[in-house]
């Protein structure tokens, strides 16, 4: 089983939005491209939850993959996080 080597990886100034820490974390890949994922971190101690979101983007530049995990990280805290309008369907067919 091989190490990953990780002084190919930059981790960007994190970002608190509420209870969530949002971290970008950017790969530099074999070609040199930038690859970006993201951390989206909750709750403390033994009752710390850390999702991190992997990207198939990949950038010319450490600074564009940053910006593209921030993006990502905040988008996705707001979808998931969103109250959601209440539905004005029925769910179930109703028999007539």
């Amino acid at each position: 089983m091989s190490r990953q080597n990780n002084s190919n990886f930059t981790n960007g100034t994190s970002l608190t939005v509420g209870k969530y820490l949002v971290s970008p974390l950017v790969r530099c890949t074999d070609s040199g491209a930038f690859a970006p994922s993201v951390s989206i971190r909750s709750g403390r101690g033994s009752a710390t939850h850390d999702r991190v979101l992997r990207f198939h983007a990949r950038f010319d530049t450490s600074d564009g993959a940053h910006r593209y995990a921030f993006e990502q990280g905040i988008a996705w805290l707001e979808r998931m996080h969103l109250p959601h309008p209440p539905s004005t369907e029925n769910p179930w067919p109703r028999k007539t």
